[in-house]
């Protein structure tokens, strides 16, 4: 395994990171732990889950996710053996949307925050966090596939700085140790970064967004905070929902996968980024990869990549996903990669 600073902070953190939005939906707790003691043996140490998790989020089912690690933590003692982050939701502005965490009033103040973090902790037994993330902003913004910036005037919205205040409180509290945003936009990560540098509040270190082939939007506005301001990208749907691991080709649904299973996953699943998709694939069995490999190992070079966050509903899927950082791609193949890329840009914001 390979390991890469988290922010400016002294911990390490594994390149491949073991995400776990699928563990009570798609994997039992029994799996959910043999996938922990699996990517543990294989030096795996950043484990990355959210109060929502699992997915679909649904009431019957909330929490279930962190609930699993909990009895994993308490069965095995390892808490020491992992980076664990997890996520406070933030506020229900569409209706389509379920709303079913206190009410989907989750906004990102004090309130909210304790009563998340607090049951998160409860869930996963254990008594600090060393990455604690806002999900999604407390504004209306470009998230999940919005590819215009929608000028909506939300009602209410916490500011950031109280947000970064009742935060700091939770570091100086023990109950975290670091602070990080997802889902978040340029205008977003420089006011975290405004309000700490000027408010004497904490430092957001890393930052939660897709990419992936089909995806590259962080490059165009974000990668520079990572370069500059060490806001490392922990970057999560590396595979495209699955797409990019060539199973979904010619508009295929194997039983049991995801986009199979839940109608609502459509973001990687539109016509350019299947023909993308098609170019990616067979660019990786010409170079004798599998498009699994191809998709992770180019995710695993970009330089402000803090971590890979792999999701694996099998032990041959974490296997493989896993073994990605022994594949280097040549600049030939990098270079091909670009050429996908000028002729289909992000096909799937």
């Amino acid at each position: 395994m390979k390991y890469r600073k988290l922010g400016h902070t002294d911990i390490d953190v594994s390149l491949i990171g073991l995400g776990t939005m699928t563990w009570g939906e798609q994997n039992s707790e029994a799996q959910a732990h043999e996938q922990l003691d699996y990517a543990l043996a294989h030096g795996v140490n950043l484990v990355d889950t959210a109060e929502m998790y699992p997915v679909p989020p649904k009431a019957e089912t909330y929490g279930r996710t962190e609930t699993f690690i909990g009895t994993w933590l308490a069965k095995t003692k390892r808490r020491q053996d992992i980076v664990l982050a997890s996520k406070i939701a933030g506020p229900v502005r569409d209706p389509k949307r379920p709303g079913h965490i206190r009410e989907g009033k989750t906004f990102h103040d004090r309130k909210n925050l304790t009563a998340a973090l607090d049951a998160s902790l409860k869930r996963l037994q254990t008594d600090y966090l060393d990455l604690y993330q806002l999900h999604w902003p407390d504004r209306t913004t470009m998230t999940f596939g919005q590819a215009v910036y929608p000028w909506v005037k939300d009602d209410h919205t916490v500011p950031i700085a109280e947000t970064l205040s009742v935060l700091q409180d939770f570091v100086r509290q023990g109950k975290i140790r670091h602070v990080g945003v997802s889902n978040e936009t340029p205008w977003g990560v420089a006011r975290f970064l405004k309000h700490a540098e000027v408010d004497h509040l904490p430092r957001i270190v890393s930052i939660q967004n897709p990419y992936n082939l089909l995806n590259r939007t962080f490059e165009m506005g974000l990668s520079e905070f990572s370069h500059h301001d060490g806001v490392g990208l922990l970057a999560y749907s590396p595979l495209g929902m699955g797409m990019l691991t060539g199973k979904y080709e010619n508009g295929a649904r194997p039983a049991g996968a995801r986009l199979s299973l839940f109608t609502r996953f459509t973001r990687y699943s539109n016509p350019q980024a299947e023909a993308a998709t098609q170019e990616y694939v067979a660019l990786a069995r010409q170079h004798g990869l599998t498009p699994t490999q191809l998709a992770l190992a180019w995710v695993n070079q970009r330089p402000f990549v803090t971590s890979n966050l792999i999701g694996a509903t099998n032990l041959a899927q974490l296997k493989e996903n896993i073994e990605s950082v022994d594949v280097t791609l040549p600049d030939s193949v990098l270079a091909a990669i670009d050429a996908i890329h000028a002729r289909q840009p992000n096909p799937a914001p």
